[in-house]
């Protein structure tokens, strides 16, 4: 049976291509976009969890993209 893990950014309107393609090479697959709770757009990301990972790729994944967002890089 595949386990997924899962991942949510903010999708930043003038750059959206170069978030989603950054999320694409790391082995993320788009789920679904919407419009999140402040008004922005919020795209949902899923990939299996292969062996070698250790569960809590995502985790890191996540904090680095808040750190990006945060610092305005993208």
């Amino acid at each position: 049976m595949t386990t997924w893990e899962y991942l949510t950014t903010p999708l930043l309107i003038h750059n959206t291509a170069a978030i989603l393609n950054n999320w694409g090479k790391q082995g993320w697959e788009l789920v679904q976009v919407i419009q999140g709770p402040e008004g922005g757009l919020v795209a949902y990301f899923k990939r299996p969890v292969t062996a070698e990972g250790s569960g809590n790729s995502g985790l890191a994944a996540a904090a680095e993209a808040s750190r990006q967002f945060e610092g305005g890089a993208a």
